[in-house]
């Protein structure tokens, strides 16, 4: 069985309220339910954690990396941008990484066309709404079956 962990970075805890224009209406919990009806489908684990703060980013790819996770699905936000933290935790761990975006990145502001985490993540899906998720979650578990 495959253990997917999924990370979903600042602010996405305000999806469905937060800038609709871009984000769409889908709410975190919306997409946690779709995941976790996809994990089940196809006999994966999965666990989802939120979070605002960076470090927190940090720790939980480090220790569910050494215990549990197969592979990395994560949302980093707008640490996307910012965080050599987050890029330096995924690139010293063992499991592949899927990076995630519900907007295209590179249809928006020039300051987001530049990823600190795309060259250390085994790919990127961008801009496809929540489907985004679904699709990351996917390339995720076949990474795993490749291994």
């Amino acid at each position: 069985m495959a253990n997917i962990l999924v990370i979903h970075g600042p602010n996405l805890n305000l999806l469905g309220k937060r800038e609709p224009g871009i984000y769409g209406k889908v709410t975190l919990a919306a997409i946690n339910k779709e995941l976790q009806a996809l994990a089940k489908k196809n006999k994966a684990g999965i666990k989802i954690f939120q979070t605002n703060t960076e470090g927190e980013i940090v720790n939980i790819i480090q220790k569910e990396s050494e215990s549990w996770a197969d592979a990395l699905l994560i949302n980093p936000a707008a640490y996307t941008h910012t965080s050599l933290a987050i890029r330096e935790a995924i690139s010293a761990v063992k499991i592949p990484a899927v990076e995630v975006h519900l907007s295209n990145i590179f249809k928006r502001e020039e300051f987001r066309h530049k990823s600190f985490i795309s060259p250390v993540a085994a790919g990127g899906i961008f801009g496809f709404g929540k489907d985004s998720y679904l699709l990351g979650f996917l390339a995720a578990l076949s990474l795993v079956k490749k291994r």
